[in-house]
C-alpha cells in the first residue's frame, strides 16, 4: 500500500490518498479537504477497480452532507446504492471526481495509449462539494508512456499536461495540484 498527497494549487485543499493493488484490481481510499466555488468542504472517497482499470464501485461522501455511491459492471453500465440503473452515464467506464487528480490514473492505465495515440472518451462527471454525475467528454493524449499524459476537458474548455509515477498516480497536474513531498 501507497499513501499520497497532493496540495491544490487552486485554494487551500489537500489531499491523504491510501493505493492498494491488489490480485483483484486496484483499491483507493481517500480523504479531500477542500474549497470549490467559494465553499469549504470534507469529502472521503473511495473506488474500485477491476485489474483492467476499469471503475467498479465508487463511494463519496461529503463531511455533513451527501452521499453518493455507483456500481459499474466495467463495461459501462452503472447502478447506483439503491440498485437503481443510471442510465445519462451508460457507456462510461471511467469517473472523473473533481475534487481529485487520482481519477486521471482511470483513463490513463485502462486506455494503454501508444506516444502521441488521443482517445476521446465519456466519463462519468461527479462535481464537489455537490455530489452531482454527469457525462461528460474528455480526451487523452500519451506524451511520454508512462511518465507524461495530456488532459483536455472537452466539455468545459480545459487541457493540461500531467507528469505520473509507475502507477500512473499524479506527480504535477498545472494549475490544479502539485505531489507532496512523502512524510518520513
Amino acid at each position: 500500500m501507497r499513501e499520497i498527497r497532493w496540495a491544490s494549487e487552486e485554494g487551500d485543499g489537500i489531499e491523504h490518498l491510501a493505493f492498494d493493488a491488489r490480485a483483484d484490481g486496484f483499491h483507493v481510499e481517500s480523504a479531500v479537504v477542500g474549497q470549490r466555488y467559494g465553499k469549504h468542504y470534507g469529502l472521503y472517497y473511495s473506488v474500485r477497480c477491476d485489474p483492467q482499470w476499469r471503475t467498479t464501485h465508487a463511494f463519496l461522501k461529503v463531511m455533513g452532507g451527501g452521499e453518493l455511491v455507483l456500481r459499474g459492471d466495467g463495461e459501462g453500465r452503472w447502478h447506483d446504492g439503491h440498485g437503481s440503473s443510471l442510465s445519462a452515464i451508460e457507456g462510461c467506464i471511467d469517473i472523473d471526481i473533481a475534487a481529485t487528480p487520482f481519477t486521471n490514473t482511470l483513463p490513463i492505465r485502462r486506455l494503454q495509449l501508444a506516444r502521441g495515440e488521443r482517445r476521446p472518451i465519456a466519463v462519468a462527471y461527479i462535481s464537489t462539494p455537490d455530489l452531482q454525475v454527469k457525462r461528460v467528454d474528455q480526451a487523452y493524449t500519451c506524451i511520454e508512456p508512462d511518465v507524461e499524459y495530456r488532459y483536455e476537458g472537452i466539455f468545459r474548455n480545459f487541457a493540461a499536461s500531467m507528469k505520473i509515477d509507475e502507477d500512473g498516480l499524479v506527480i504535477d497536474y498545472p494549475t490544479l495540484f502539485s505531489r507532496l513531498p512523502p512524510v518520513v
